[in-house]
């Protein structure tokens, strides 16, 4: 491993001209207004910002020669290296980065943000500013990234073509089935057969008929189906400064309706414990959707003694169709004085096939890699919460994502539009004052949009 040696700091140079970071999602005003810091390198500490564990787990895991000192800090060669860690609720990872980064001209060398994440849905507010580096400025080149997924590199590159940042990670979704359910309705967990039976939306919703005659719920809850309609959206959600609801968005409405007054869900929001409850092998939802991540940090369930409660009690197919969900990308930052091994740790985790498909067997994630990836899909690698090999279907869909109508803001847009929409699936409110509360909200967020 190479080893970061403390040598005599470059002086930083100049200051930045800073404006509030805008609201979550929304592109912020500091677009090409804050004086770039400049990275150098000779740091004694690298300051890393991060909403949860998972980046952490993987350098502690795969990069070459860390060494752990306690559950927030370690070590790579003479560098300290310290995690700050805020979770997403509420806003409240934004919240603390904006500051940070608004404070960079000002903080004490070792004080200053190094290296911080972002996810798909709020990485336009960061790209087209300043505070983040284009990894060409680190010393990464075109050949060293040209294995990765260009989905990766399209969502993080700003409006002068500039890529800001890399991903380890790849995050096609396939629809995840419990195979006990599938056996009892449809005849067969063979993903082939319940492919047959979720082939496109209409057939889906015919299975979703069948799932309830047997006393099932086809989806757990209202938030369930809305990455797939919103990832194959053809229009973004601001157009012209206008906030704009795609067909295609309409059509999750729709079918989300139906689904809840024929009993076809379980009425449940993301993320709370009623959706989850499904997740054990008796349950009685027949499917979710979402990426590698999604099954191992969220699906599967462990014991006190970390063994899996739910074990082979799900499988993958492909679904009615392709789509992305998340995804934690590794930003440089204007200022930071670790440049070397900035550049080391984006190289390693993000471009080293070897260090890859050690993450695919040893994480059970999809990675950004191609060629990593289709040796994986081909391989007798099996998951071992799955029991079967999922890779072939993650790998079928990642080469059709299409990133060419996110907008900045997506975030903001989506948790309103799903809150607000609760109330039409429930019936506590007309479609046209659910969208009325949509446009309320959404103005609060973001007053310089219209709604006509």
């Amino acid at each position: 491993m190479k080893k970061f040696k403390r040598i005599a700091a470059t002086a930083l140079v100049a200051t930045m001209a800073v404006a509030a970071f805008a609201g979550c999602g929304k592109k912020s005003s500091t677009s090409g207004e804050a004086k770039a810091l400049g990275v150098t390198d000779g740091g004694t500490v690298l300051n890393i910002r991060c909403w949860n564990e998972e980046f952490k787990s993987r350098v502690e895991a795969f990069y070459p020669g860390y060494e752990k000192v306690d559950d927030t800090t370690g070590k790579i060669g003479d560098v300290t290296v310290k995690f700050n860690i805020t979770p997403n609720d509420d806003n409240a990872y934004q919240n603390a980065l904006d500051e940070a980064l608004k404070g960079q001209a000002d903080a004490k060398a070792d004080d200053r943000v190094d290296l911080f994440l972002v996810e798909a849905d709020y990485a336009l507010k960061y790209v087209d500013t300043n505070y983040a580096v284009g990894v060409k400025e680190l010393g990464i080149t075109d050949a060293d990234i040209a294995n990765q997924y260009k989905y990766t590199q399209d969502i993080m590159t700003d409006s002068k073509g500039v890529l800001k940042g890399l991903s380890w990670q790849g995050c096609p979704g396939v629809l995840i089935y419990n195979k006990a359910i599938a056996e009892d309705v449809l005849g067969s967990s063979d993903p082939a057969e319940v492919q047959k039976a979720v082939a496109d939306w209409d057939t889906f919703a015919a299975t979703a008929a069948d799932m309830k005659e047997k006393g099932y719920f086809m989806v757990s809850g209202y938030d369930d189906t809305y990455r797939v309609f919103s990832n194959n959206v053809t229009s973004k959600w601001v157009v012209d400064g206008k906030i704009n609801i795609d067909a295609n968005i309409k059509a999750w409405v729709d079918q989300t309706k139906e689904f809840t007054d024929k009993g076809y869900n379980n009425k449940t929001s993301l993320w709370d414990d009623a959706w989850s409850a499904n997740f054990a092998a008796d349950g009685d939802v027949f499917c979710y959707f979402g990426p590698a991540w999604f099954v191992d940090f969220t699906l599967a369930q462990k014991d006190e003694n970390k063994e899996y409660t739910n074990a082979n009690a799900w499988s993958v197919t492909t679904g009615p169709q392709g789509f992305f969900w998340g995804g934690t990308w590794i930003c440089a930052a204007d200022g930071t004085d670790n440049k070397e091994l900035i550049k080391d740790i984006m190289l390693k985790l993000t471009c080293d096939e070897e260090i890859m498909t050690n993450i695919v067997k040893d994480a059970n994630d999809f990675v950004n890699n191609k060629p990593a990836m289709d040796a994986m899909a081909d391989s007798d690698y099996t998951s071992a919460f799955l029991g079967m090999n999922p890779l072939p279907y993650y790998c079928a869909g990642v080469e059709t994502i299409d990133m060419s109508n996110q907008s900045a803001y997506d975030q903001g847009c989506t948790e309103e539009f799903q809150a607000a929409m609760k109330d039409y699936f429930d019936g506590n409110a007309t479609y046209d004052e659910a969208l009325a509360t949509f446009y309320e909200k959404i103005k609060a967020k973001y007053p310089d949009l219209k709604t006509e």
